[in-house]
C-alpha cells in the first residue's frame, strides 16, 4: 500500500489541512508535507499519532499501520471466540434488559449478531430467505419482502435509513458498504424534488402489525473506548415507543398470559 496516498486521503476526506492535522499530531506542516510525498518515512509511533488525530476506525487505523510497512496494532477478535465472550454476555443481559421494546446488535454492514425475544414481533411476514442464516438489518427493514410492506411511513424511513449509510460510507469508504447503499437506494421510492433534506431529529417507523400500528423510534449505543475491531464496529440498535399507545402493546405482550 501507499502510505503517503492513504495519509492525504484520509486527511482530505476530514478536510483538515497539514497545519490543522499536524498540529493534532504533535508535528511539523513541513514534516506532514514530507510525509505525504514520500520524502519521509514515519515512524510507528507517528503512524499511531496521526491515526488517532484523524479519529479513524480501528479498522483504518490498522490500515494504515500496513500502509506505512507496521503490524496492526488493534486485534480483531472472532464474535464467537473466548476473547469477546465476556462481552456478548454482557450485550445478551442489555438486549433481555430492554425487554418488552426489540432491540439488536449488528455489525457494520447491519448483519444481525443477537436480539432480544421482542425482536420476532418486527420480522412478522418476512421472507425467510432475508431472516436466514445471517439477516441483514438494513435490508430487512427496505427489501419488498421484509418489512417494507407494513411501514406506513415507507418514504420517510427508507431515507432515514439510506441517508445514514450513505453518511457512513462516505465518512469510512468501503466497497461492501457502498455495494449495500446502492442495494438499499433501488428499494427506496424517489424523492420528491420538493422534499426536505432532513427530516428532524427522530424519525418512527410506524409499523402496521396485527396489534395495531406501531410507532418506534431506534437509539444506537457503539463501543467508542473499545480496543478491539470487531467490538468497535458492533452497534446495539434499540427500538423505543414513540407513543403510548405502542409502549401500551409491548407491554401487553410481555405480560399476557403464557408469554
Amino acid at each position: 500500500m501507499d502510505f503517503p496516498r492513504e495519509l492525504r486521503e484520509r486527511r482530505v476526506r476530514r478536510r483538515l489541512s497539514q497545519l490543522e492535522l499536524a498540529d493534532r499530531a504533535g508535528t511539523t506542516q513541513r514534516h506532514l508535507s514530507f510525509m505525504e510525498t514520500g520524502r519521509s518515512a514515519p515512524g510507528r509511533e507517528m503512524v499511531v499519532r496521526l491515526a488517532e488525530s484523524l479519529e479513524l476506525p480501528l479498522r483504518e487505523r490498522n490500515d494504515l499501520l500496513l500502509s506505512a510497512g507496521y503490524a496492526p496494532a488493534y486485534p480483531s477478535g472472532a464474535l464467537g471466540g473466548p476473547e469477546l465472550a465476556p462481552v456478548m454476555e454482557a450485550l445478551e443481559h442489555i438486549l433481555t434488559g430492554h425487554l418488552p421494546y426489540p432491540a439488536v446488535v449488528v455489525d457494520r454492514y447491519g448483519r444481525l449478531v443477537a436480539a432480544n425475544d421482542a425482536f420476532a414481533l418486527l420480522t412478522e411476514g418476512a421472507d425467510a430467505g432475508l431472516l436466514g442464516p445471517e439477516p441483514n438489518l438494513f435490508r430487512l427493514a427496505l427489501h419488498p419482502g421484509g418489512l417494507a410492506p407494513r411501514i406506513a411511513n415507507f418514504d420517510d424511513w427508507a431515507q432515514h435509513v439510506v441517508s445514514g449509510l450513505r453518511r457512513e460510507a462516505d465518512r469510512h469508504p468501503d466497497e461492501q458498504l457502498a455495494a449495500l447503499c446502492a442495494e438499499l437506494a433501488g428499494y427506496a421510492p424517489a424523492r420528491h424534488p420538493s422534499a426536505p433534506d432532513t427530516l428532524g431529529f427522530a424519525v418512527p417507523m410506524e409499523l402496521r402489525s396485527r396489534h395495531g400500528l406501531l410507532r418506534l423510534i431506534t437509539t444506537v449505543t457503539t463501543f467508542a473506548t473499545a480496543a478491539d475491531v470487531t467490538l468497535a464496529e458492533l452497534k446495539l440498535e434499540a427500538f423505543l415507543p414513540a407513543d403510548r399507545a405502542t409502549a401500551a402493546v409491548l407491554t401487553g405482550l410481555r405480560d399476557a398470559p403464557g408469554h
